[in-house]
């Protein structure tokens, strides 16, 4: 086999149907953010304004995490030096579990590398805890549940996003003594709308399942302290396990699971994912603690970032664009077709410095291929008017359809 040609193949493949990814080499500037360097093909360098970040809240260039983390470097160097069970557990490990278990109201928290690491890794674990398990997996769950619950070797049932009718069908299907656990989202990041968590909830309590949310787009944005959407409503402790990002609204790295002590020392004691990957450094636990302990009183922040995406969705809305509105932080603007998506992407950074990156297959079905926004409390006026005006200009320029709203 031509194994080189093979590759070639592949990846032409991908640039044929309009959704070969490339790199956007971006510099932030601490205390700038949104804004941004661009460095293009050629070298030469632009100024942009970043709209598709996941640092919602602009914590990432916060000062106090960045004070904690230059407080843990200078104390304890750059890495860990190992895994959590080899001399790779700190202070500042253990500091940030104990306020990731406060946030959620919950015994205890267990840190991973990422949120993916710590779905994929607790998901694919707790059949080897609850023998005969069977995992009820919402369709549009994120890929790192997909890949946990597709590993974990156990029986597994997709129930249809957020119909909680054909969840019960299919829990009532099953036996009755079997053991049962559902995973779902508290907010699908790429519709921006909300899981039925109380309807969920009520099930799990009459067919006697665990629960299983998925905050990482929640976690710091919703709820007082920023316990996410289960706490904004009040449902913490109807919750299970919660697995959330440190990489989102905290502006850092990592993930990590909230959930009863024992389930925390079980999935610790029995999780590859968790056993054998080197911990984070000191700094980075530092940082995300700092981070978590600040918006737990962050209740302003919260409410601009609001305000902002309500704003951006509004004005959108306004000029007949096609976006999607449940309500949440997340605005995708749909365009359809993997070719224009990326034309209007290209467009946007190349003529305007806007940079959003174009969302296609796989990440979200085909014909569904859309333009994300993510407005939050440090896009200011100017930014958000040089985003819609170069939206309004562009649509019109690509011929392509307006409408009221498709959500």
């Amino acid at each position: 086999m031509d194994y080189t040609a093979e590759l070639e193949n592949a990846l032409q493949r991908l640039h044929d149907e309009g959704r070969y990814r490339t790199f956007i080499d971006i510099e932030r500037s601490k205390g700038q953010f949104p804004h941004a360097t661009w460095t293009k093909a050629d070298g030469a360098q632009a100024p942009i304004t970043v709209w598709c970040g996941n640092d919602y809240l602009g914590m990432g260039q916060n000062p106090i995490v960045l004070s904690a983390m230059h407080e843990a470097l200078d104390a304890t160097g750059a890495g860990s030096g190992g895994t959590r069970n080899i001399s790779g557990t700190t202070v500042y490990h253990k500091r940030l579990e104990a306020e990731l278990a406060d946030l959620h109201a919950k015994e205890a928290a267990l840190l991973f590398t990422s949120a993916y690491i710590a779905n994929d890794a607790t998901l694919s674990t707790l059949p080897k805890l609850f023998p005969g398990l069977i995992i009820y997996s919402d369709a549009l769950n994120h890929a790192s549940m997909i890949e946990g619950v597709r590993r974990n070797g156990g029986a597994k049932r997709i129930f249809r996003h957020n119909d909680v009718d054909h969840l019960r069908e299919l829990l009532a299907a099953d036996d009755p003594a079997a053991p049962k656990v559902i995973a779902f989202e508290s907010i699908y990041s790429m519709d921006g709308d909300f899981g039925p968590i109380a309807e969920i909830c009520d099930l799990a309590d009459e067919f006697g399942a665990l629960t299983y949310i998925d905050e990482v787009h929640a976690v710091g944005m919703y709820g007082p302290r920023g316990g996410g959407v289960a706490e904004r409503d009040g449902l913490m402790d109807r919750i299970d396990i919660i697995n959330g990002t440190l990489a989102k609204a905290y502006g850092v790295m990592g993930g990590y699971i909230a959930a009863s002590a024992k389930m925390c020392d079980a999935v610790r004691s029995y999780a590859p994912g968790f056993i054998f990957t080197t911990s984070l450094p000191p700094a980075i636990a530092a940082g995300a603690s700092a981070s978590v302990a600040f918006l737990k009183t962050a209740e302003n922040l919260r409410a601009d970032h609001q305000a902002q995406a309500k704003a951006l969705k509004l004005r959108l809305k306004g000029m007949g664009l096609p976006i999607i509105d449940h309500g949440s932080h997340i605005v995708p603007v749909m365009v359809g077709d993997p070719v224009h998506t990326k034309a209007l992407s290209d467009m946007l950074l190349e003529d305007h410095g806007i940079y959003v990156q174009p969302i296609n297959y796989p990440t979200v079905p085909r014909g569904t291929e859309r333009l994300r926004f993510t407005p939050s409390p440090v896009h200011g006026p100017r930014e958000m008017d040089a985003l819609v005006y170069a939206m309004d200009a562009l649509w019109s320029h690509c011929a392509l359809n307006r409408a009221e709203d498709v959500g």
